[in-house]
């Protein structure tokens, strides 16, 4: 049996259709859907049985997981949920949802015996002082920009510092975006916003620079199609001698302005872009440059390549958001 945490998001949905892609379906779902969409992601995918994470915990601290599938061995718990909004600002439940549950998950896996990979962040990276590169002796120096990454951090110092690390895989996901995102409101990815804002008005909205080093829209972040950050997480439950802190990104600078471009073309609009201010009260937080190192992924071992950003994009919009349909469809 294989547990996938936030099974039902963006990420999740793409890793338990490849997990369907390649035969498995003994498959654990736990998630919260609660007023969302997000439902819609799970009805293409074969698995064996669901729970909402509430429920899902309750059984983590009464010990009685076993007995959800009884006779299923665990073998896998892939920890995808959790709060992602950079904007949450309420730290006491950061922590009970970021830390605190995936020490309980990483507890349950490593006394089962089962292979343990969760999502950390690349926010945990803060303004890229220290670089971008996955390496887990950099840890302790990292500084977060906000609580969503510190709250991701705190458990990546829990399990280096517990001499864990090099026993599970924490990855730090770059931008993903990608099919299945719809549910994320504000977290939604600029191609989906995009999607929306040209077909309603012909025009997308970004943000100026506000740094002289920066052109308007030439700010710059690592994209990586959610397909391709399926796959590399995966490459981890086939290969279980590796363990520690792994980049998942495309391993190339995009700026927005090429991501929105390549929105304009898959629709066959015209480029048409305004700029305008950054608000305030994002300013001194917001990230200039995101660039994942992937070196130690393919060191250890995945060799495939990420799709190029156009042709992602096209996709993306072609055959998913213009046709209304989620992977698996």
């Amino acid at each position: 049996m294989i547990i996938v945490t936030g099974g039902a998001g963006l990420i999740g949905s793409a890793v338990i259709q490849h997990l369907n892609q390649i035969g498995r379906e003994d498959i654990l779902v736990v998630d919260h859907l609660g007023l969302t969409d997000k439902w819609r992601n799970l009805a293409p995918l074969r698995f064996t049985d669901y729970l909402e994470k509430d429920a899902f915990e309750r059984l983590l601290d009464s010990g009685s997981t076993g007995g959800r599938l009884p006779g299923c061995k665990l073998d896998a718990v892939i920890h995808l949920g959790a709060c992602s909004a950079t904007t949450e600002p309420d730290a006491t439940y950061l922590i009970r949802n970021n830390f605190e549950y995936s020490r309980k998950l990483a507890l349950t896996a490593l006394t089962a015996d089962a292979r343990f990979i969760y999502a950390s962040s690349a926010a945990t990276y803060g303004d890229g002082e220290h670089g971008f590169v996955d390496d887990d002796s950099q840890l302790p120096h990292l500084r977060p920009m906000n609580m969503y990454g510190y709250s991701k951090q705190l458990f990546d110092l829990w399990a280096l510092r517990h001499g864990v690390l090099d026993k599970i895989v924490g990855i730090k996901y770059f931008n993903v975006y990608g099919p299945n995102e719809q549910h994320k409101g504000e977290m939604r990815s600029l191609v989906l916003k995009a999607f929306e804002q040209i077909g309603t008005t012909g025009t997308l909205r970004l943000f100026k620079s506000h740094r002289p080093e920066y052109g308007d829209g030439e700010q710059l972040r690592d994209f990586v199609y959610v397909k391709d950050a399926a796959t590399m997480t995966l490459h981890f439950l086939q290969n279980k001698d590796v363990g520690g802190i792994f980049n998942v990104g495309g391993g190339t600078t995009i700026s927005w302005n090429r991501l929105a471009r390549a929105v304009f073309s898959a629709m066959d609009r015209p480029v048409n872009i305004e700029y305008i201010d950054m608000p305030e009260s994002i300013r001194n937080t917001y990230q200039y440059l995101t660039c994942a190192e992937t070196a130690k992924i393919h060191a250890a071992g995945y060799a495939e390549s990420v799709t190029p950003v156009e042709e992602a994009v096209a996709d993306y919009i072609r055959n998913y958001l213009i046709p209304g349909k989620r992977l698996g469809d």
